[in-house]
């Protein structure tokens, strides 16, 4: 699609607005109408200063990393660095790479940080995410209601002068609606659309950049994160951004309006409609403790990129990850499935498996290749770094490899039953291909993460 765009494009480029085009607000509210930006000042002073402190508590501790990704079969070094930080025993996989959370300090969970300031920055950010989750529901439910209410005189817009500002300031919705009564069944599936369990932080000083993409389809200069969507979110969650540009207190923003388009020395979001060459984009500034939400379809409707500006900049990104298959209760729950097919001798202590039925065999092997290529795999290949934070993760992951080393016994043991002589041959050849091709995928992925 990208290939196809940029042949019809030619030398052109697309147009696109920032806040300093007259035609900005009127662009965002029929286009880009669940976007919601809000400035520093709406924040509360003290939470800024608590997770500011945590930015820089976590690269101090140099606690961000560059993600080894995979696109299209092919290895890269992500320009920016990483760190995610969430609910204990939760993971976000995002183009083949599975990252492993630094728990934040919740009750019921023994957490020991390699520092109290490390247990500080986690703790600042669950009272981000307490603070942006209160606030993506007051948003979705005034996006609601100025959806149920038809605007009668569209005419409003174009009159009133201090709409743009108003926007900017407050999001695209009044303090009063947003705490209107909604259905409960309706207040479920906000909470549930906005109940973040973890944040993707990300860390990146443009001027130590060697080389920055530069944005394709408009023009817009560097990019420190290409177009993309999110993904590996549950369906139509909002996504919330909180904004820290390392830029000095007085950063001449009077630039802005000088230059056509946007300040290059200014960290922007932009957005366009997906695969779409007729609307025009969206450049927005990002300046300190600005944060912005992504409602409801907006991610899987349109796409997003992140502009470099040319300070050093932290983001906070809160997601509602989809992670029914990527919790360590999962998998330890799969891991207890597969080894009920495993059984010791009383007497002899020697293992042996209780099914030899095809789909049985099929279910261990399958779990076998998950724990292995999911997990195992995914946390040592980039896990030891985890352990400048905590060593939280250790303890579920040698209990990870005992599981593995049994479902590798439970492996032998098929080849050694299906070689005697005694199996029905049709019964043992339909066992043979079942085991051949997850085991045909095993050896593959092995080859494969070995070159990694």
């Amino acid at each position: 699609q990208k290939k196809k765009l940029l042949e019809e494009l030619g030398e052109k480029r697309l147009p696109y607005v920032t806040p300093a085009d007259a035609d900005f607000h009127r662009l965002w509210k029929t286009k880009y109408s669940k976007l919601i930006f809000r400035k520093s000042d709406t924040v509360p002073e003290e939470l800024h200063q608590l997770v500011q402190e945590g930015f820089l508590t976590l690269r101090k501790h140099e606690c961000f990393f560059q993600d080894l990704v995979r696109i299209k079969g092919k290895d890269f070094v992500t320009p920016v660095s990483r760190i995610l930080i969430g609910n204990p025993g939760c993971t976000y996989k995002y183009l083949n790479t599975r990252l492993f959370t630094v728990p934040w300090p919740i009750e019921g969970y023994d957490i020991k940080y390699c520092s109290p300031e490390i247990h500080d920055a986690c703790k600042a950010l669950i009272r981000l995410n307490d603070y942006l989750h209160v606030e993506a529901v007051k948003a979705l439910q005034g996006q609601n209601l100025s959806e149920t209410e038809e605007i009668k005189d569209t005419t409003v817009i174009d009159r009133e002068p201090n709409f743009a500002t108003s926007l900017m300031e407050k999001g695209s919705v009044p303090k009063d609606q947003s705490s209107s009564c909604v259905p409960e069944d309706d207040y479920i599936s906000l909470k549930n659309r906005t109940s973040y369990n973890l944040t993707l932080l990300n860390y990146m000083d443009p001027l130590q950049m060697l080389y920055l993409k530069q944005e394709p389809y408009f023009g817009m200069g560097n990019m420190a994160v290409s177009w993309h969507h999110d993904e590996n979110l549950v369906e139509r969650s909002t996504v919330a951004v909180y904004s820290y540009s390392c830029e000095g207190s007085a950063m001449d923003e009077s630039n802005e309006q000088k230059l056509k388009g946007r300040d290059p020395a200014v960290w922007h979001v932009a957005l366009k409609v997906a695969w779409d060459i007729e609307t025009p984009g969206l450049a927005i500034p990002l300046h300190q403790g600005d944060f912005y939400l992504m409602l409801d379809d907006l991610n899987m409707t349109h796409q997003h990129c992140v502009l470099a500006g040319f300070s050093p900049r932290f983001s906070s990104t809160h997601r509602v990850a989809e992670c029914s298959r990527g919790t360590l209760e999962y998998i330890f729950g799969q891991c207890e499935l597969a080894l009920q097919n495993l059984q010791t001798d009383s007497d002899s202590m020697a293992l042996s498996l209780k099914s030899l039925e095809t789909a049985v065999v099929k279910q261990v092997e399958e779990i076998h290749n998950e724990v292995e290529f999911e997990w195992l795999r995914q946390f040592w290949f980039q896990g030891k770094r985890y352990l400048k934070c905590t060593d939280w993760w250790l303890k579920p992951m040698t209990k990870l490899e005992e599981f593995w080393r049994k479902m590798e016994i439970m492996t032998s043991l098929v080849l050694s039953e299906v070689g005697k002589e005694e199996q029905i041959e049709d019964q043992r050849n339909e066992t043979i291909s079942c085991v051949l091709l997850v085991l045909t995928e095993r050896q593959k992925l092995r080859k494969e993460w070995t070159a990694r």
